[in-house]
């Protein structure tokens, strides 16, 4: 099956065919490093790194690059309410940021070029927009003119003529409402690290000039995708694509992604209400990593289409803990009976499936491949994460269910064993392609001496309430210790435990 991607562009779902055949170019905008990140910051790279992993799967050579924005109004605004500079300032965030990035396992960045370094690029861009009378002088600072491009509009869907009214805003003298900075000049009260050497005199790019020139510098004046929360879709995106297109005469971007947002019920808190503030400080990214870590936090994210909002709550967050445990359970499982581990070498794709005794269990087979199509066409459909990720999440229920049949706890066949192990890896290699089950988790069974002994008195007490019919009390120590971190695994041979 081809692949089928949603093209913000044209409203409609089509076939996937990159500009130069077997090769795509990816970029995606990145943070404006002012303030530390929230959860919404995770959302692109992580949906995008997973897309490059499943297009390098498919056979393609990607390029995805991620901008960084230390030029901009909140930085300079940020950094004077902080008594620092922009430079350490932007310095600063950009570490804890790609930090962040580690823990959730986006590594597949292949450039992250940073506004500041890129002026250079950004004043040619803007001289061939004045060359070609797209753009125009006024006190020092730089417009596009939004009347000189007769497509301005075509990827939000929004009229040129409601952006045509001639005013004059703060001082600032423009042709048309909708014309925008592609050049500011610099304000005698600003530091001299933000300001900039220009034709046009000492100042700063704006915001949506910077993308179009890093964008060109590293895929091209044309590429395939252009990524971003669908809250860029206007106006930063439709100037980008208004301001690289006239300036090069090409298509700037085949296929446009627009990720939905990360949000949280507030119906019942005021904007002025102490519990907003709460709500923000819960969607803090590297909070939610160090409580969470990486991969749970990064589940959650692939969990959602990525074209919808992501719902965020701790409800929410810890339904998907439970999910990722069954994957863990699983493998743990696995591993007891088969006697070896499932986690090898991550940069080569399992063949035990391939290699197994196939013949022996026809309907097992069947069921296993049937699930693996699920997840293929789940990517294929959009890059469906969630439906990809149900898929996987079906095929441990249905591993752990063979693994019962065939009694593989208290004994089983060799070649039993040798399925559930093969089918085990090729999940295992599925959810990769989602960018999950890398590494072992942290440790998250058993503990240190005396909370073992401690765990050990529990269960026994649970055994005997079980023995003597007192499922209540029993119920009530398995609760207790459900709401305080510790799930319990009934096995053939005892009770295990896990934080």
């Amino acid at each position: 099956m081809s692949i089928r991607v949603y093209n913000t562009l044209t409203q409609r779902k089509e076939p996937f065919e990159p500009l130069e055949p077997g090769n795509v170019g990816i970029y995606l905008c990145g943070p404006t490093v002012y303030k530390p990140s929230h959860i919404g910051h995770a959302v692109g790279p992580v949906i995008f790194d997973v897309i490059k992993r499943y297009l390098v799967s498919k056979g393609y050579a990607v390029r995805f690059v991620v901008n960084i924005t230390d030029v901009d109004d909140k930085l300079i605004d940020e950094a004077a309410a902080q008594n620092t500079t922009v430079p350490e300032l932007a310095e600063r965030v950009t570490a804890t940021y790609l930090d962040s990035m580690a823990k959730l396992g986006v590594d597949t960045i292949d450039i992250m070029p940073k506004a500041s370094e890129h002026i250079g690029d950004i004043v040619s861009m803007i001289e061939k927009l004045i060359d070609r009378g797209a753009a125009y002088v006024s006190g020092g600072d730089v417009y596009f003119d939004v009347t000189q491009d007769d497509d301005y509009g075509k990827l939000s869907n929004r009229k040129q003529d409601d952006q045509t009214a001639q005013r004059d805003v703060a001082g600032e003298q423009k042709r048309n409402a909708g014309d925008f900075a592609l050049w500011k000049s610099a304000k005698p009260e600003e530091p001299e690290e933000v300001r900039y050497k220009s034709p046009w005199g000492d100042g700063r790019p704006g915001w949506h000039i910077e993308c179009s020139a890093m964008s060109s510098r590293y895929l091209g004046e044309s590429f395939d995708i252009h990524g971003g929360g669908i809250d860029l879709l206007f106006p930063h995106h439709e100037n980008e694509v208004a301001q690289s297109e006239t300036a090069s005469g090409k298509v700037f971007a085949k296929y446009w992604f627009h990720h939905g947002l990360t949000r949280f019920n507030t119906k019942k808190i005021s904007k002025s209400d102490a519990e907003m503030q709460d709500a923000l400080k819960k969607m803090d990214l590297s909070g939610l990593l160090d409580k969470h870590g990486g991969e749970l936090m990064r589940y959650f994210l692939i969990s959602t289409q990525y074209r919808r909002p992501i719902e965020f709550s701790d409800a929410e967050i810890e339904s998907k803990r439970k999910g990722l445990s069954n994957f863990y359970r699983l493998f743990e499982r696995v591993e007891r009976t088969c006697g070896k581990t499932v986690y090898t070498d991550p940069a080569r794709i399992c063949t035990a499936w391939e290699s197994a005794p196939k013949s022996e269990f026809d309907a097992f087979v069947k069921d296993v491949d049937g699930h693996a199509e699920r997840f293929f066409a789940a990517m294929d459909d959009d890059f469906n994460t969630a439906g990809a990720a149900a898929a996987n999440y079906e095929l441990t229920t249905r591993i752990n269910r063979f693994i019962e049949e065939e009694k593989l706890e208290s004994g089983g066949s060799e070649a039993a064993k040798a399925m559930a192990y093969a089918a085990t890896r090729k999940l295992m290699d599925l959810g990769r392609l989602h960018g999950l089950f890398l590494v072992p988790p942290e440790s998250t069974v058993g503990g240190d001496e005396m909370v073992g002994s401690l765990m050990a008195i529990l269960i026994d007490a649970r055994a005997k309430a079980k023995k003597a019919k007192q499922f209540d009390i029993a119920d009530a120590i398995r609760d207790q210790l459900t709401e305080a971190g510790v799930t319990l695994e009934d096995r053939p041979d005892g009770t295990a435990w896990r934080v």
